[in-house]
């Protein structure tokens, strides 16, 4: 069994983690960290978990007890958290913030993306889980970077769920702003376009185009839609052939011939994509369950590629029928 520790409990990435790996049949959870909730029941917190576990919250930290741990910390606080605490070297780390996902002297962590990174991941004791937004972006841009078609600026519209702006409260979270309305923020300046034009450089094994990325706020749950524009002469066929080639081996992302809906996704750890063509332009779609395959389903994913193990394990997650 795969002895796991995690920390900063209490949020919504936590709460799906837990779900998880409580039903993963090679995983054990040894400890919550939550030191605002110790002592506390976590399904006081988690209350979709009631019945499945009777764990508490726990302001300990026993590392030596594990063999992963999982930080489900702001963004920020991961690379704080490490100055001040000693992890023995022999415990992996999946970090679920941005504190370590670009590349730069002195940082260990392999990018977890495994439609490109697998084998690196297996081999990895650090791995920084890519950001919601970027997962979905990336998987419909990448088999085009793979191609070499990517060599203007892309034009990028995604909505997501007012999950992804986390459980603490918020004045465009809440439901009264949120519900029937619809907003944009970060446009062009969204902290996920760096790491999508590294995974694109690394890929197409150049870059020389911006990614104009429109952020938006839906009005609902859980989820991300995408659409990608790239200017291309390359014909459908081709494409679509490029496209399925690339994602023939990969466990959870999946090529579909027809348009494609949120709903296919959502509790999934699912990335569907599709692609179509007018005149010289590629339209790319591509959904994703943001906490899932954007975060902690993608984060098991790869917890599994480190342990060798079956990269699907525990992640058998449907979507609603309605």
């Amino acid at each position: 069994m795969i002895k796991i520790g995690i920390l900063g409990g209490a949020g919504y990435t936590a709460g799906e983690l837990i779900r998880i790996l409580l039903n993963h049949p090679q995983a054990e959870i040894v400890f919550v960290n939550s030191e605002s909730n110790a002592g506390n029941l976590i399904t006081d917190v988690h209350e979709g978990l009631y019945g499945d576990t009777d764990l508490r919250f726990t302001d300990a930290m026993p590392f030596a007890d594990v063999d992963v741990l999982y930080f489900c910390f702001g963004h920020g606080k991961s690379e704080q958290f490490l100055k001040e605490h000693q992890i023995p070297e022999n415990v992996k780390i999946v970090d679920l913030a941005q504190d370590f996902r670009l590349e730069a002297p002195g940082n260990d962590y392999v990018y977890g993306l495994p439609e490109i990174n697998s084998d690196r991941i297996a081999k990895a004791m650090h791995v920084a889980n890519p950001g919601c937004f970027a997962t979905c972006i990336q998987l419909g841009l990448l088999p085009a970077a793979s191609m070499k078609l990517i060599k203007d600026d892309v034009a990028v519209n995604a909505i997501t769920g007012s999950t992804g702006a986390g459980q603490k409260p918020g004045a465009t979270t809440h439901f009264s702003w949120r519900n029937n309305n619809m907003s944009i923020y970060k446009p062009f300046q969204h902290q996920h376009v760096p790491e999508i034009k590294q995974s694109l450089k690394q890929v197409q094994g150049s870059l020389d185009a911006d990614i104009d990325f429109i952020p938006y706020r839906g009005d609902f749950a859980r989820g991300i839609f995408a659409t990608e524009v790239v200017k291309t002469d390359a014909p459908i066929e081709e494409i679509v052939e490029g496209y399925k080639e690339f994602y023939k081996d990969a466990a959870f992302t999946h090529y579909v011939d027809k348009a494609i809906d949120l709903k296919q996704v959502v509790n999934t750890n699912k990335c569907l994509v599709n692609c179509e063509k007018y005149g010289n332009k590629l339209l790319i779609t591509s959904c994703i369950d943001n906490l899932l395959k954007g975060a902690v389903g993608q984060a098991v994913q790869n917890m599994n590629l480190m342990f060798d193990i079956d990269e699907r394990s525990g992640l058998a997650l449907k979507p609603s029928a309605f």
